[in-house]
């Protein structure tokens, strides 16, 4: 049912409702319309937050990742992901919107035969202007792969190329529907996130259904309890924590991964909400890994962990239901 990655993710909070009905396909060969259409994907993806925050005679903070939660004292964290607010007198980005244009090769995709998956950040309105990416947890992107009925879970990291795009090698494991997520950061603006679905070829998965809570994992000898602080209640900051052992053992020996402890993907069912959750601060390696986050909507959610342990990656999930 579930299948580990080969790397990682990120961390926000974004609702992607938005731009469910915004794919749009492009000719292969031009951006003008052609009667020739292929599966080529332009994605238009969540941009920087309205509005800034005056400078009034004090500092300003904001959150890396929600540039719209401000403070002006110092140590506060933001509700949203937890994340410690960073020293910003000009909250406000660049102004500018993204998208991210999807290229596979070969244009459809079959399960078990290997493709290249090319990502290209452009500006909207603006789209042979380059897009520069800053380097975020040591990439400049995190794609995450995950099946329409969130039962798989893969990370892969797309690398620069002399063509100006992003690309990366990867086989399907199976047929059937899929979501692609980007994360990334255009150079002097806020946190972008593109989603494009797709359909493979071949022998498909069997979509599972997840219904009940499931807060405990355990595989290849290791074992990861997820727990709350609070009642899962929409619209509150709640501590997550999840503990780490292995056979049975606490593990106090945790290695960093893209920069942490411990990395964890939220996804709702609908793969419309997605949020990505960094760890606190800690002076420890484990064997709890502590987290801040909220829920905006209610509903059932999918819950991947990514940890480092003994020279390798491994990966938990978790079925959560959040109410009103």
């Amino acid at each position: 049912m579930f299948n580990p990655i080969s790397d990682f993710m990120y961390r926000i909070p974004l609702s992607l409702l938005a731009l469910a009905g915004m794919l749009t396909v492009t000719s292969c060969s031009t951006e003008s319309d052609s009667s020739s259409a292929t599966n080529t994907v332009t994605t238009p993806t969540n941009g920087p937050a309205d509005g800034t925050a005056e400078h009034s005679g004090g500092h300003t903070y904001a959150c890396p990742m929600h540039p719209e939660v401000t403070s002006t004292k110092e140590r506060e964290k933001c509700p949203k992901c937890g994340m410690a607010l960073e020293h910003n007198d000009q909250v406000a980005s660049n102004g500018k919107s993204y998208e991210m244009k999807f290229v596979p090769t070969p244009l459809e995709l079959t399960a078990g035969q290997p493709s290249i998956l090319a990502f290209t950040p452009r500006e909207t309105g603006n789209e042979s202007a380059p897009v520069p990416l800053a380097l975020v947890h040591e990439k400049k992107i995190h794609l995450i792969i995950v099946s329409k009925d969130l039962g798989q879970f893969y990370h892969e990291h797309p690398e620069y190329t002399a063509d100006g795009d992003y690309k990366v090698k990867y086989t399907f494991p199976k047929g059937g529907e899929y979501v692609l997520f980007q994360d990334y950061t255009p150079t002097g603006s806020s946190h972008q996130l593109g989603r494009q679905p797709i359909t493979v070829k071949g022998p498909a998965y069997t979509p599972v259904k997840f219904k009940n809570d499931d807060m405990q994992w355990e595989k290849d000898g290791y074992q990861a309890t997820l727990s709350f602080d609070k009642d899962l209640k929409v619209g509150q900051l709640l501590g997550m924590k999840i503990n780490i052992t292995q056979g049975g053992r606490p593990v106090t020996d945790l290695d960093n991964y893209l920069g942490a402890l411990g990395h964890v993907v939220v996804i709702s069912e609908d793969t419309e909400n997605y949020l990505h959750v960094h760890p606190n601060d800690q002076a420890d390696k484990g064997p709890a890994i502590g987290f801040n986050t909220n829920f905006e909507k209610p509903g059932l959610y999918r819950v991947f962990l990514q940890f480092n342990h003994g020279g390798q990656i491994h990966t938990g999930d978790f079925t959560i239901n959040v109410k009103a």
